[in-house]
């Protein structure tokens, strides 16, 4: 009983927050990716690539992390592995996006430089 609500729970709060984090970051890297690249069509497709590798990416962790979940048998325990499954999530989410716009970045001044 507390292993399905913790489930539900957990991709209520994933779900949200992986879909509205991938929105916010599309359509606020279209500025980062001009500045980057100046050439509309290439920032318009990578930014769509990388929303969707975004996408199954974190969409995928979820589905996996689903399965490794140990049996539930207090409110106490539910609260704390929910918790921990959530922080995860959103720190793969902070890992991935500072490291696209690290290699964004990094791949810009290659570029500039020859």
């Amino acid at each position: 009983m507390f292993n399905i609500v913790s489930y539900i729970i957990f991709l209520c709060i994933s779900s949200y927050i992986t879909i509205d984090v991938g929105r916010r970051c599309y359509h606020e890297g279209k500025a980062y990716l001009k500045y980057l690249l100046h050439d509309d069509e290439l920032c318009l497709t990578i930014n769509r690539i990388l929303l969707g590798c975004y996408y199954l990416v974190n969409l995928g962790y979820i589905a996996v992390s689903l399965t490794t979940w140990s049996t539930i048998n207090s409110i106490e325990d539910m609260v704390t592995v929910t918790a921990a499954r959530v922080g995860s999530i959103i720190l793969i989410l902070c890992v991935l996006h500072y490291l696209n716009i690290f290699i964004l970045y990094f791949l810009r001044n290659k570029l500039t430089l020859k």
